[in-house]
């Protein structure tokens, strides 16, 4: 070999090895550094509606504001490095919140929700390991349709107390309602008005500095985020929970990290694929089941409850410019900031401006497109009563879990009844009479046997013989199996011969592993 000869692999390998590092370097950059000035400024946007979100969540769970507080920004920044989908943002939710309220009840409740919060995490690590992003295949579209209108319904309906005041007294109502429905009329305009004419900076947050600069200069009384609850001024700290690592432990537990891991999943998963429709991206959603496991199990030993995707929070995100990485984890650094160096600031900003914000979400979410009277019609009946179904349900039970898991359930009720109904049974006689050869179509399985089974002429006294021709039929369980052998009974017990013919390899390997034993029975 010539010394020509020997250097060309080693520069080969050389040049491979450059073009993989500089693939690496590209993606790295497109993830974190592709737009950096609008996602840092999405970040604040996101960061500033989070805190009241945090604290509503903690005040549900029955906890300290810190909790909800220090799990948003620790979600946050652990599933920009760690998640599967940019641009999304994730922390403490209501879903989450909502099932472990009675946890938090027990003895002990507050160490038994971080010891649940870090198992709940390494099981969403387990089912992202085993492929758990897969079954997004089986989320029809209606069902998502139902999904994100009545997240969109259910926030602006959260927004209402803070709209009327509701939750204050006559006094204060009499003193302050035109106040703060006049601020969020100004948050709205400014929101909606300003990208108009201006588009560097995100007219969200030009609305927020606008009226809390405007309120706290006038010294106008309003509600504000100070009042949803105090503000922690310290960083938190790594602590293993305070409960006996015992089975009594775990029973207590168990049940409730397993609701957190599938509500989480879920609820992620679900968001992860909107962001992807928006963008028409795509996204691993595997690697973000195990990221929002690591970024839980983080939280528990931070003194954080468990968390996963904010749609409310992502469509801020979207909607104010930000894309990658970077935006996710500025809103987690923003928020540290914002409640540690600048919390008596952050305190004094009038609620109103936030609601005008949450208004422009909920707004934005919903899918206007779906309710449309031309839409409707075009829409099989079907579909839109899944699409109904499942908005009902979650805002009558304010658990999206429930209404996305009814959608499914009902879709497939639906298919299964649909495609029941599709078996076509065709016959033709030979002249003489004395044989009959049916053709059957359509897909057999155990909701379309009974239909199947009624389907032959057993009382053709003259045939002798008949051959039954499956060739375009698919047999799909044993139900199918079952169903035949009566077939050929029937015609048996009146002395007729039956043939089944045309079964492809699959569906002769099942009745011949079946037949004989399921029609004993």
């Amino acid at each position: 070999m010539s010394a020509t000869e020997a250097v060309l692999p080693e520069r080969a390998g050389d040049a491979r090895s450059r073009n993989y590092e500089a693939s690496r370097v590209t993606n790295w950059k497109s993830a974190w550094l592709s737009n950096p000035k609008a996602d840092l400024l999405s970040g604040l946007v996101v960061a500033l509606a989070l805190i009241p979100e945090a604290i509503s969540f903690s005040i549900i769970a029955g906890v300290d504001p810190k909790v909800g507080l220090y799990a948003s920004f620790s979600i946050a920044i652990i599933i920009s490095m760690t998640g599967g989908r940019m641009g999304m943002i994730s922390a403490a939710t209501g879903a989450m919140a909502l099932v472990v309220v009675p946890l938090v009840k027990e003895e002990n409740g507050l160490a038994l929700l971080f010891a649940a919060t870090i198992l709940a995490g390494a099981m969403q690590i387990l089912f992202g390991l085993l492929g758990v992003g897969a079954l997004m295949r089986f989320i029809p579209r209606t069902v998502m349709l139902g999904f994100v209108n009545a997240l969109a319904i259910l926030i602006f309906m959260a927004q209402i107390p803070h709209i009327f005041l509701s939750d204050e007294t006559q006094a204060v109502r009499d003193n302050q309602l035109m106040l703060n429905l006049a601020f969020i009329v100004v948050g709205l305009t400014i929101i909606y008005g300003l990208p108009r004419v201006f588009k560097s900076i995100p007219s969200p947050l030009v609305a927020i500095v606008v009226i809390a600069t405007g309120a706290i200069a006038m010294d106008w009384t309003t509600p504000t985020v100070g009042d949803m609850g105090e503000l922690p001024d310290t960083l938190p700290f790594f602590a293993l929970p305070d409960v006996p690592f015992t089975l009594d432990t775990l029973s207590t537990i168990f049940p409730y990290a397993l609701t957190l891991t599938f509500v989480g999943l879920l609820e992620s998963l679900l968001t992860a694929q909107l962001l992807d429709d928006m963008t028409d991206s795509d996204s691993d959603k595997n690697l973000e089941s195990r990221g929002q496991g690591i970024a839980n199990i983080f939280t528990g030993f931070f003194g954080g409850m468990a968390g996963c995707a904010m749609i409310g929070q992502s469509m801020i995100n979207h909607k104010s410019g930000g894309r990658t990485r970077l935006s996710t984890l500025a809103s987690g650094v923003f928020l540290l900031v914002l409640i540690l160096a600048l919390g008596d600031l952050v305190a004094r900003i009038p609620m109103a401006a936030l609601v005008a914000v949450m208004i422009m979400v909920s707004i934005g979410t919903f899918n206007w497109n779906s309710i449309k009277p031309e839409t409707l019609k075009k829409m099989p009946k079907t579909e839109t009563a899944v699409m109904v179904a499942t908005v009902a349900i979650v805002v009558l039970t304010h658990n999206l879990a429930y209404g996305v898991a009814a959608g499914v359930l009902l879709s497939a009720v639906f298919f299964v009844r649909h495609v029941s109904h599709l078996v076509n049974v065709t016959s033709v006689v030979d002249p003489d009479n004395h044989e009959r050869l049916y053709a059957v179509t359509g897909q057999l399985f155990f909701a379309s046997t009974n239909d199947l089974v009624h389907s032959f002429d057993y009382d053709a006294v003259t045939v002798k013989r008949v051959e039954i021709d499956l060739t375009d039929a698919r047999i799909w369980d044993t139900s199918a199996v079952v169903a035949l052998d009566a077939v050929v009974a029937k015609f048996a017990e009146r002395g007729i011969d039956a043939h089944l013919v045309g079964l492809n390899r699959f569906a002769a390997d099942l009745h011949g592993r079946t037949s004989g034993e399921l029609s004993s029975h």
